[in-house]
């Protein structure tokens, strides 16, 4: 009897992403890749992509705003820096991509900081947490650079990063694991002691299987967030009660050990997550954790309008904010 060796889809989130019985992966949703620039025409913003680690490879795209030099100035400016988690649900984008290449830019050119994009290993092929990890080895590339002597040594961090000024953030996913990164630094520490100022958590990634939420308990195994952690992380214990996933599920550590010193939890008033955004805030405000956490919402726009429109007025306004945040 012949045999077929038909190419079958086992796992998919339609238009998101399609994983094949062969262990293809195809992410439709992907925008393109493009390359780092130095001085872009645009910006003027500097962009180079580095590996940082070997052993797995890991790999980043840092921006260097531009910096002013006064006459007489001989010590190089220092601005904050911010390690950058990407969105897209764990399984689909990337620091290399069109989309978050040409926000961070922008951002950069306003903000006045040095970004370090993490390319954090995806899932299906490297589920949960593997970009937990990916992402805690980032930062502690990045403070060990305020040592003498660091390994894979960056130039741009030695000379123009302020290494009492970090921070962390990200959108969607990549908020998530800005939370999740905070929660780590609250029990382990970085090389040459440095500590996380603040957390920048952009529409982030939460889930919670409460019957007082919006979505009943009933429903949410057949939501999207439950198919996405399915996907992402399918032997993950308590399912979408996953600490990872819900902050304040029963096996969750407190939030009061999150290892920073202020928070910023930015929502927006048409985005699904909007609820879980909240709720994290009032959560961690209630908490008895010691740091400043505060609340930012744009009432009028959907999911990461900040990405998908870079220039918009209230993409302007929303870079403004966290350029306060940052620099205050």
């Amino acid at each position: 009897m012949a045999t077929t060796n038909a190419k079958e889809i086992v796992a998919e989130i339609p238009s998101y992403i399609r994983v094949f019985n062969d262990g293809t992966v195809e992410r439709p949703r992907q925008t393109p890749f493009v390359a780092a620039m130095l001085d872009d025409p645009q910006t003027r913003i500097s962009s180079k992509d580095i590996l940082f680690s070997h052993n797995p490879k890991l790999s980043a795209r840092l921006y260097l705003p531009k910096f002013t030099i006064s006459s007489g100035q001989h010590q190089a400016e220092k601005v904050p820096i911010l390690v950058y988690f990407h969105g897209g649900g764990f399984f689909f984008e990337s620091a290399f991509s069109q989309l978050y290449h040409h926000h961070i830019n922008t951002f950069v050119s306003q903000a006045n900081v040095i970004v370090v994009s993490v390319e954090y290993r995806l899932a299906p092929e490297n589920p949960l947490p593997a970009c937990y990890h990916d992402c805690w080895a980032a930062l502690q590339w990045v403070a060990s650079h305020s040592a003498p002597n660091p390994t894979i040594a960056e130039p741009w961090l030695i000379e123009h990063g302020d290494f009492n000024r970090i921070f962390i953030g990200g959108d969607s996913a990549g908020g998530n694991i800005a939370h999740n990164i905070a929660m780590r630094a609250g029990t382990e520490d970085l090389p040459c002691d440095v500590k996380i100022l603040g957390a920048i958590l952009s529409h982030p990634y939460f889930y919670i299987s409460d019957p007082n939420e919006t979505e009943p308990i009933t429903s949410y195994k057949q939501s999207s967030s439950c198919l996405v952690m399915n996907l992402v992380y399918p032997s993950g214990p308590a399912g979408i009660d996953n600490p990872m996933i819900n902050p304040v599920a029963p096996a969750a550590p407190s939030l009061t050990g999150l290892g920073c010193s202020k928070i910023i939890v930015c929502v927006a008033g048409k985005d699904t997550l909007r609820d879980k955004g909240v709720w994290y805030y009032e959560a961690v405000n209630k908490s008895g954790w010691q740091g400043e956490v505060e609340l930012f919402e744009e009432i009028e726009e959907d999911h990461v309008y900040h990405i998908i429109h870079p220039q918009s007025q209230n993409a302007t306004k929303f870079i403004r904010r966290l350029a306060s945040f940052l620099h205050d």
